[in-house]
């Protein structure tokens, strides 16, 4: 049973990338997914969550409007799209899952707090915004 993030890179400011989160094991649609960065050094942020009932999302104000979660059940991947990279995306990436979960404590409570609660987390992928 695990989680694993990936599609990191290397990729210039203005740019997109899609990052997935598979799980094997369990089926990711009875989960909330969360995705969750960190730069060595500094706090981790939640950036974004889809819940499991209805798939409502939640995203930090750092990416609203530029990164988009969705599920795609018969993969049993979640995806986090993208786009308008700028270097203050440059984190490591990371996805966690919590059974029958929701997204209402995202914003409000601390992001690590959120990341170690959650039922199952996924290695994490490299994500490297710079021209």
């Amino acid at each position: 049973v695990q989680l694993q993030a990936s599609g990191g890179g290397l990729v210039q400011p203005g740019g997109s990338l899609r990052l997935s989160c598979a799980a094997s094991g369990f089926i990711l649609d009875d989960y909330a997914i969360g995705w969750f960065r960190q730069v060595l050094g500094k706090e981790r942020e939640a950036v974004s969550c889809i819940s499991s009932e209805n798939d409502s999302t939640y995203y930090a104000a750092s990416v609203k409007g530029r990164f988009t979660t969705s599920r795609d059940n018969a993969k049993n991947t979640v995806y986090l799209q993208m786009n308008n990279l700028n270097p203050e995306d440059t984190a490591a990436y990371y996805c966690a899952g919590t059974m029958e979960g929701d997204c209402s404590a995202y914003g409000s409570q601390p992001a690590s707090r959120l990341y170690y609660g959650m039922d199952y987390r996924g290695r994490g992928t490299q994500v490297t915004v710079s021209s």
